[in-house]
């Protein structure tokens, strides 16, 4: 008789490529990402995206991604909305902590992004985390400080300056929201 145990139900990175679909994978659990996301969703993080490249046109060094995967170890593969990196990249996937990391939060990934990533990005010292909230047209700033995350504040529509990054970002987050009207 087979009998399934926790081991039975914790993956790793290889069988993570093998899946079919939108996952995530956290400390060994599979995390569906589906149904897709939103028009409003993809507006947000598209505008997002779009300012901090505007910035970093003539950065050599720094990149703004989006939807790709940073495998952070074995157990945790994870696929931020839109990240900036300031390292060279190669390979399929990121490896290295983002500077920036900007999460457009829905109903279905509240828990996820509030929670458990702000706990997983904070351990991997990502400099800066973003919660956009395009329901409520709000976006909740954290700086890493100590190894924690402070609350910088909740930006609504004014643009938030982000210090300590190797060059110099803002997002208007005014303009963001106003995209989703």
């Amino acid at each position: 008789m087979n009998v399934l145990t926790l081991d039975d139900l914790h993956y790793t990175y290889k069988d993570y490529v093998r899946w079919k679909g939108d996952w995530e994978l956290i400390e060994g659990i599979p995390v569906a990402m589906s149904p897709a996301p939103s028009i409003e969703h993809q507006s947000l993080s598209g505008e997002i995206a779009f300012q901090l490249r505007r910035q970093l046109e003539d950065c050599s060094q720094c990149r703004v991604l989006g939807e790709v995967d940073y495998r952070i170890d074995e157990e945790t593969v994870v696929r931020p909305d839109v990240l900036v990196i300031c390292q060279p990249v190669s390979g399929p996937y990121l490896t290295q902590a983002p500077e920036l990391i900007v999460e457009v939060v829905s109903p279905s990934t509240a828990r996820r992004d509030e929670k458990v990533k702000f706990q997983l990005y904070a351990r991997e010292k990502v400099r800066c985390y973003v919660l956009a909230y395009p329901h409520d047209r709000r976006a909740t700033v954290y700086r890493l400080e100590n190894d924690r995350y402070d609350k910088v504040g909740d930006a609504l529509n004014d643009a938030t300056h982000f210090e300590g990054l190797p060059c110099p970002l803002s997002l208007d987050f005014g303009r963001a929201f106003r995209i989703l009207d």
